[in-house]
């Protein structure tokens, strides 16, 4: 056997069959020429071994090939099954990932929509309660003995809050200095600078606004004004100039008594939170009946019908 830059061999194994085997050894100029050719012997003798085993087998017949291919796969199955499990939890992990990416793209577009619904939602309601609102004070001005002029409140500021209010209606609408201002409910106040679209309300809880009153079911009247100082978000009224024999009781109701020209008889006032009878005369702490700290609509009442 001839050693080179590149050994070429070839073996043949018998057994009915021919396989050839070439097998190229390099061997670089530094190997030591000993050493290469004992390499050699025992890449030949492993290969000769190889060889015979296979021809062994081969040379049963095609039965013996196919046993011998089971026992080949059998062995090799656990890796094979192994590649395949790990292919399918890959495959499923990707599955997973892109249901949950449509998950959250679901989830986002469901969002959007639930904040659109309560938006709509919401809105509906607002406009429910206006024509409610518009409803009912349409329905006051209907049946109402005095002649009025619808109103609202366009400004209301935070030092004055219960003093004044500004109205959108002035002297183009009718409206003129010392007229009562109302809701469906109550007595609101006064109107006091008018101007040509707008006019300025002294609230009833103002300790300047002074209404001549009477009490329900007594003879008794006097002169309700607002309190100086007032705590709370429900202000108070005092019922001044009661007669020193008067005993009122708590939610009797205070009206208007028509005294004075400004204030027409029969609008409601307030009812009594609580009485006290003082040295000279009586005095009775009144709730206003409409609520001051939330006035959207009033009526300018110029007038019964």
């Amino acid at each position: 056997m001839r050693i080179a830059d590149t050994e070429s061999l070839h073996v043949l194994a018998t057994g009915g069959r021919s396989f050839g085997l070439r097998i190229d050894l390099p061997f670089s100029a530094d190997v030591d020429p000993q050493s290469a050719i004992a390499m050699s012997r025992i890449n030949i003798i492993a290969l000769l071994i190889f060889g015979g085993i296979l021809g062994y087998f081969l040379s049963f017949g095609p039965q013996t090939t196919q046993k011998f291919k089971a026992v080949v796969y059998q062995l090799l199955s656990p890796f094979l099954n192994s590649g395949s499990g790990i292919k399918k939890q890959i495959t499923s992990v990707r599955s997973g990932l892109k249901s949950l990416e449509q998950l959250e793209r679901e989830n986002t577009a469901l969002q959007v929509e639930d904040r659109q619904l309560r938006a709509t939602n919401q809105a509906l309601r607002d406009a429910e309660q206006e024509v409610n609102r518009l409803r009912h004070a349409l329905n006051y001005r209907e049946r109402s003995v005095f002649k009025l002029i619808a109103a609202e409140i366009v400004t209301r500021d935070s030092s004055t809050w219960w003093r004044t209010v500004t109205i959108n209606r002035g002297k183009r609408d009718g409206v003129e200095t010392d007229m009562p201002v109302v809701t469906d409910v109550g007595l609101v106040g006064k109107t006091t600078t008018v101007s040509d679209s707008i006019s300025v309300v002294l609230l009833v809880s103002d300790e300047s606004c002074r209404v001549a009153a009477k009490v329900e079911g007594s003879r008794e009247q006097g002169i309700v004004s607002g309190e100086r100082v007032t705590t709370g978000l429900t202000p108070l009224l005092d019922l001044n100039f009661l007669s020193k024999q008067a005993d009122l009781k708590p939610d009797q109701k205070v009206y208007t008594s028509g005294v004075g020209g400004v204030f027409p008889s029969g609008l409601l006032i307030g009812g009594v939170k609580s009485f006290r009878v003082r040295e000279l005369d009586s005095q009775a702490q009144l709730t206003p009946a409409v609520d001051l700290s939330h006035l959207e609509d009033v009526f300018v009442v110029t007038g019964r019908r």
